[in-house]
């Protein structure tokens, strides 16, 4: 049996106050357990999605460098440098939070002037066609690694929130809601045995006033 919470007083005004709380231990712990649950669901669904963001980035850096490879072996290696240097780096970004379930989680968004990206028109006498695809390429693949880099935060956020969600349940439901129910009980125990005593104290009593009477 769970022990009792410490200092308490077996009075009716007690008893009423832990049924109080054990009403509303065992309401929170239903509603810590739907949140845990919601959170897991949450949890690995991300997940699933981090895994095929990693495949899509790997698969798009492959294919930009093959493409590179190839750009390189027609226009040669200082004309890529060059067409590489000419392209602006006018890219930023904006970060905000969303509330899921209590967990504040980012939201990254990647800002870029599109008139100076992917048109092909570059400084060279002499391009190749491999360069738009490397170029447009490595664009997606940005595009890509920055989500990825959104969904590993928010794998790590919601890991931690479930962590503490799990805390919180496994305390109410084998620490605070036990105590409260062995206090309940100690507390009940305990009235009716200040009862009983308390009616065989008034029969004594009663007993001996009715022999008080019968001597007078």
């Amino acid at each position: 049996m769970a022990d009792i919470i410490e200092g308490i007083h077996p009075t009716r005004m007690e008893l009423l106050e832990i049924n109080k709380k054990i009403e509303l231990a065992v309401k929170g712990h239903k509603l810590l357990k739907e949140k845990r649950d919601t959170l897991m669901t949450k949890f690995l669904a991300v997940i699933e999605e981090a895994k095929g963001l990693r495949g899509e980035v790997i698969d798009l850096m492959s294919n930009a460098y093959n493409d590179l490879i190839a750009a390189e072996a027609v226009m040669g290696s200082q004309s890529v440098e060059a067409i590489a240097n000419a392209i602006p780096e006018s890219k930023k970004l904006e970060l905000s939070l969303k509330n899921v379930m209590g967990v504040r989680i980012p939201e990254i968004h990647l800002l870029a002037n599109q008139q100076e990206e992917g048109n092909g028109e570059y400084k060279t006498p002499l391009t190749s066609a491999k360069i738009d695809d490397s170029v447009e390429s490595f664009n997606k693949a940005l595009q890509k690694l920055i989500k990825l880099v959104e969904v590993e935060e928010t794998i790590i956020r919601l890991g931690e929130e479930i962590k503490k969600t799990k805390r919180r349940v496994n305390s109410l439901e084998h620490i605070m809601i036990p105590r409260l129910k062995a206090t309940q009980v100690y507390i009940g125990m305990r009235l009716e045995e200040m009862e009983r005593e308390n009616f065989f104290r008034l029969k004594a009593v009663k007993r001996k006033k009715d022999r008080q009477k019968a001597q007078t």
